[in-house]
């Protein structure tokens, strides 16, 4: 049996953070193995990770058998080439405290909320192993001899993209991170986005139900898959207009469910990507006139709002000890608060509230 580690990456995957796929396993199946499922195979190998980790992994599609990604209950044969990719190096990066601005929206002896800006990474990553939200959690809390940055059963609850802005929750010791979790698990949490999406609206409010997962012809991306399909995970969006701009429209997203890149790709798969969204192909000109005028106008939002036009608003959650309601809401960024107020002034001269073009 050929049985190799390394740290080396097939192809870079965006996921909250820009990070890549490292390698930490690869073997030939030995000539006489007999038929077996590939997480039990991966288990009797990997003696310092767990059963769980594994199938996570595999439902990630992170688990390759002769280059093809597989599910949990596949069986490998001999000869086969197995390789297990994560989103981290196959060494542990010790997280470092580093003085960056932190915007504290709530704190106590259990928890903060923060409200990160546009164009901060969550969670160190591929070429982003400093300049953190991470990072910046752990100065602020440096002085906290309980609270240990690299023990995974404190930290961050849930995660944002790199480029959206908006409101996380920081769990500060195990107990309530436990706690949180299992809100978020079971759909229990409160959380509300602010989006500016291309087109227009016939109706005022809407459910989007569609599984996510992969993109199978951009692994960059996510891609949505028919809830009967058994492809991806299953999740639920709900919309409602807020604000029509003829073009574009500003809407509130209230989650369901909370996968990668979940308003993105729903939005993008009803017909309506969020504006400069440059990975869903928001970035483009998709609605409006083919005038001079209007193309510079479209260069000019751009400019004042240069990422997917998405903002985590509200969040709300029972407090893991007092069992109080605690909810929370932050104001607009300046980048999406001019965005809204340039298409406001725009169609002041312009009859495009009723263009659905």
């Amino acid at each position: 049996m050929n049985e190799t580690m390394s740290e080396g990456y097939i192809d870079k995957v965006e996921d909250d953070g820009e990070q890549s796929l490292y390698e930490h396993f690869r073997l030939i199946v030995d000539k006489g193995q007999e038929p077996l499922r590939i997480d039990k195979f991966l288990l009797d190998k990997l003696h310092d990770t767990s059963r769980n980790r594994i199938q996570r992994a595999a439902d990630a599609g992170f688990i390759y058998v002769n280059g093809n990604p597989v599910k949990s209950n596949y069986k490998v044969k001999p000869l086969e080439e197995v390789v297990m990719m994560l989103d981290r190096p196959f060494y542990e990066n010790t997280i470092e405290a580093e003085d960056i601005p932190l915007k504290v929206v709530y704190e106590d002896n259990e928890l903060m909320v923060v409200d990160k800006p546009a164009g901060l990474v969550v969670h160190p990553g591929c070429g982003n192993y400093h300049g953190t939200l991470v990072n910046a959690i752990a100065w602020h809390l440096r002085n906290n001899p309980e609270y240990d940055p690299n023990d995974p059963e404190v930290g961050l609850v849930h995660r944002i993209d790199k480029d959206t802005s908006g409101l996380l929750v920081v769990a500060k010791t195990p107990e309530a991170k436990s706690k949180l979790g299992c809100q978020f698990f079971n759909k229990t949490t409160r959380r509300s986005y602010n989006a500016l999406v291309w087109g227009n609206f016939v109706e005022d409010e809407g459910r989007i139900e569609g599984n996510i997962g992969r993109d199978p012809k951009d692994r960059l991306r996510m891609a949505v898959f028919p809830p009967e399909s058994g492809v991806g995970k299953p999740a639920v969006t709900h919309y409602r207009v807020i604000e029509r701009f003829g073009y574009v429209t500003w809407v509130e997203c209230i989650l369901e469910t909370g996968r990668t890149h979940q308003i993105r790709a729903h939005m993008r798969h009803i017909g309506h990507p969020l504006f400069c969204d440059e990975r869903y192909g928001g970035d483009e000109i998709i609605r409006g006139n083919r005038s001079g005028s209007y193309k510079q106008y479209i260069r000019n939002c751009f400019k004042v709002c240069p990422r997917q036009a998405l903002h985590a608003r509200t969040l709300g959650f029972i407090h893991p000890s007092t069992g109080r309601q605690m909810d929370f809401e932050t104001p607009l960024p300046e980048d999406l608060a001019m965005l809204v107020d340039k298409w406001r002034r725009y169609i002041k001269g312009n009859d495009l509230n009723n263009d659905t073009i």
